[in-house]
């Protein structure tokens, strides 16, 4: 008997409801199982990740994966670590970057995968648009809502976009790396010893 998670993912991966709002098209990236014990929600697949199928499969998810003190392997284990963008379809280009997740997505499909991860012990919010839905009473502005990471903690991490585009940031908040990092980096690996154990 397969799981309403299972059952929700295959209604999401044939998922039409944007299709004319999407310049390639659908093709919803995302990777999620009921054991999982860390989420990831993100933003919205990049081009590089829409043409792999892959989420994180570029510098960001490079980035990522060092802040976390993750492998690859590790990473892409669903059953450890859920990844689950606000928008799971490529959204296209717009002035500044990549534009916004589709909203279409989160209220159509984020409650039900969200209600299929019972086990999970961290969250991290990467970004305004997952802020907005996972922290709603923290504001949007990011540099803020990260700063104030320890209100949240341990079950919440708020997190910056890991994209190469904010190295300007990275530069004049030497804190993040300074103080949030190592403590993010112990919490996973309790995790990952956790999940080791059993």
């Amino acid at each position: 008997m397969t799981s309403p998670l299972t059952r929700t993912l295959r209604r999401i991966r044939r998922c039409r409801l944007c299709e004319t709002q999407l310049p390639l098209g659908p093709r919803p990236v995302l990777q999620a199982a009921a054991q999982a014990r860390i989420l990831i929600a993100s933003q919205a697949p990049g081009r590089k990740v829409h043409e792999s199928g892959r989420p994180f499969a570029d510098a960001s998810g490079d980035r990522l994966r060092d802040w976390l003190g993750m492998s690859a392997e590790q990473f892409y284990d669903e059953q450890l670590v859920a990844i689950v963008p606000m928008g799971f379809c490529y959204p296209g280009r717009g002035h500044g970057g990549d534009l916004p997740p589709r909203p279409e997505c989160a209220s159509r499909w984020r409650a039900p995968v969200l209600a299929g991860l019972p086990n999970l012990a961290l969250t991290l919010v990467i970004g305004r648009y997952a802020m907005a839905y996972h922290l709603p009473q923290a504001g949007t502005a990011v540099t803020d809502v990260v700063r104030r990471w320890r209100e949240f903690w341990p079950e919440v991490v708020p997190l910056p976009h890991p994209s190469p585009r904010n190295n300007i940031w990275l530069r004049r908040n030497p804190w993040f790396e300074a103080e949030l990092i190592p403590q993010l980096r112990q919490r996973v690996s309790a995790l990952l010893r956790g999940r080791s154990q059993d």
